[in-house]
């Protein structure tokens, strides 16, 4: 993720990231991209006294101040409805400019899980749902990325197919 950030002149600075359980992101980054400032949150006290994250629920808290990159990976699918809509009201505003979203589907639980292997007991969402309410800030760019639409990131059309190519000048 960090490298497709870079390829699109977004320099990663600050990242956030959501549900960091174990910190695996912290810890990639800390090897890879050393000078990353890496905030992580958990609504898990023993996540947070284990790992040493700051203890918030991405339902109820915004940050006072963005990030370049925002990783959300499988925390979506665990909120109603109601507090997931805050979510993502709250995960835009988060992000500077890309965020990263791993959350499982309807169509993904019939098409792509292994559901042996896979938390089945979560909210189960249609794409479309997701994408009604990340569309208001975001572009889709594949592979779990969105961008936002006001960070200036330029993407050529196939990169970005669900919304038109935005041209400079």
């Amino acid at each position: 993720m960090v490298g497709v950030c870079e390829w699109w002149d977004v320099p990663v600075r600050r990242v956030l990231d959501v549900g960091a359980g174990p910190g695996f992101w912290r810890d990639w980054l800390q090897a890879q991209r050393p000078g990353v400032d890496y905030v992580g949150i958990d609504v898990s006290e023993h996540a947070c006294r284990r790992w040493g994250h700051a203890r918030a629920d991405i339902a109820t808290w915004r940050p006072a101040d963005r990030f370049d990159l925002v990783v959300c990976q499988g925390v979506l699918q665990y909120l109603d409805d109601p507090a997931c809509a805050t979510a993502i009201v709250n995960l835009a505003a988060a992000t500077g400019s890309v965020l990263y979203l791993e959350v499982p589907t309807v169509a993904d639980r019939a098409t792509v899980l292994d559901t042996d292997a896979t938390d089945l007991d979560v909210h189960w969402r249609t794409g479309a749902w997701y994408r009604r309410r990340l569309g208001r800030w975001f572009r889709a760019a594949g592979a779990g990325l969105w961008v936002r639409r006001d960070a200036g990131v330029l993407l050529y059309e196939l990169e970005a197919p669900t919304s038109p190519a935005v041209r400079r000048g």
